[in-house]
């Protein structure tokens, strides 16, 4: 039997990385990718976000030698926490 953390699909990275965010009426705002995988992100944000809403994200890499990753997501769970919220987010098409 497989344990909890075998049971994705896809490995997740940790990141850490300020992230451009773009929300669904043009509203732009950032926020801090804490993972990664190539279906979802787990994003760090000071304001509440629907769970159903579909962002756009622009990740900068830390060297030039790589472009950014853009993408089109939909807020599956916002949580409180701490003075933020924790964003469960699944990535729905990748742009770049």
């Amino acid at each position: 039997m497989k344990g909890y953390s075998e049971k994705r699909d896809f490995h997740r990275m940790q990141v850490n990385s300020e992230i451009e965010i773009i929300d669904s009426q043009g509203n732009r705002f950032t926020g801090i990718c804490r993972d990664l995988s190539a279906a979802g992100m787990q994003l760090y944000v000071t304001r509440e976000v629907a769970p159903g809403e579909e962002l756009q994200t622009i990740l900068h890499p830390s060297s030039d030698q790589f472009p950014p990753l853009e993408t089109v997501c939909e807020v599956i769970r916002c949580q409180p926490e701490g003075d933020g919220f924790l964003l469960g987010t699944n990535i729905s098409e990748v742009t770049r």
